[in-house]
């Protein structure tokens, strides 16, 4: 027996282990195990809902600037205010002169006017024989078009209000480009005189009154207007789309992005600017539920 106790001891004093004597007792420390959960907290999920609601003013704003004739913003009121902002003399109009019979009119004045500050300020030019004008160093925005063709011994002035694009982007310079389609001599004839008398030499048709809301315009300005809105309404599905991901995964940095896109939207009238910008704000505020392991 003493050979097996001293061999005992001998291991215990080379492993380092000691065989306990007394009674083994256990203790809890207190901790808790916590893991992060993959889901958005109440206030995460209140500001998906903010920027759902920016998604959707955006898709409005879009689909309204897809329909130019019909929208609440008109193409002609979103250029008009761009060229009230845009540099002078960065503008140049051009285009033809055509008869009601589709055929070119040669040497056709082409008259331009419009009001700088405290006076009129004008420019003219005169068709070729193709019909083509071109006037370069205008100002951009509204101004007013006449059209003076002699013939048979009249002078028939053809008047519109017309809308010059302003330079877009990096372009030094804006391009408004309209056809004009000059009313038949009967049209003319029918006419009153502008000075009250039963026989005048110069007639006039002027189209202004009725273009005092919507002048003329490029046909290309307003495809662009129509472009921006197709923008504006992929921008609002693919935020809207981030923000149901987010919702889904959890993901704090999937919100903030859909908050980003949804300030692009520009909806509606702006308004869409003041809340994602509201929601990007409170996204740093989202903290991460846990979840206790006992």
């Amino acid at each position: 027996m003493g050979d097996d106790d001293d061999s005992e001891d001998y291991i215990d004093e080379l492993t380092g282990l000691v065989e306990p004597t007394g009674e083994l007792m256990f203790a809890s420390s207190g901790s808790k195990l916590t893991i992060e959960v993959d889901e958005l907290t109440g206030l995460g999920n209140s500001i998906a809902v903010l920027i759902l609601v920016t998604c959707l003013l955006g898709l409005v704003n879009g689909v309204d600037f897809t329909q130019p004739e019909s929208g609440l913003v008109r193409p002609d009121e979103f250029v008009f205010r761009f060229a009230q902002n845009a540099p002078d003399e960065s503008a140049i109009f051009n285009g033809y002169v055509y008869d009601d019979l589709g055929d070119s009119i040669e040497n056709a004045t082409v008259y331009i006017s419009w009001y700088e500050e405290e006076y009129w300020n004008t420019s003219s030019t005169q068709t070729n024989e193709d019909g083509f004008f071109e006037l370069e160093k205008l100002d951009p925005g509204i101004t007013r078009v006449d059209i003076v063709v002699d013939r048979d011994g009249y002078k028939d002035i053809f008047s519109n209000r017309v809308l010059l694009s302003p330079p877009a982007l990096f372009e030094p310079y804006g391009f408004t480009t309209i056809d004009f389609n000059i009313p038949s001599v009967q049209e003319f004839a029918e006419q009153d005189c502008a000075d009250g008398s039963a026989d005048c030499s110069i007639r006039e048709i002027d189209n202004s009154p009725e273009q005092m809301e919507h002048p003329l315009m490029d046909t290309g300005a307003s495809m662009i207007y129509s472009t921006i809105g197709i923008g504006f309404v992929g921008l609002s599905l693919l935020g809207a789309g981030f923000t149901v991901w987010a919702m889904k995964s959890g993901s704090v940095y999937l919100l903030r992005t859909a908050s980003v896109l949804s300030f692009f939207t520009m909806g509606h009238y702006y308004s869409a600017c003041l809340f994602s910008l509201v929601a990007f704000i409170l996204t740093f505020t989202i903290t991460k539920p846990q979840r206790v392991i006992n």
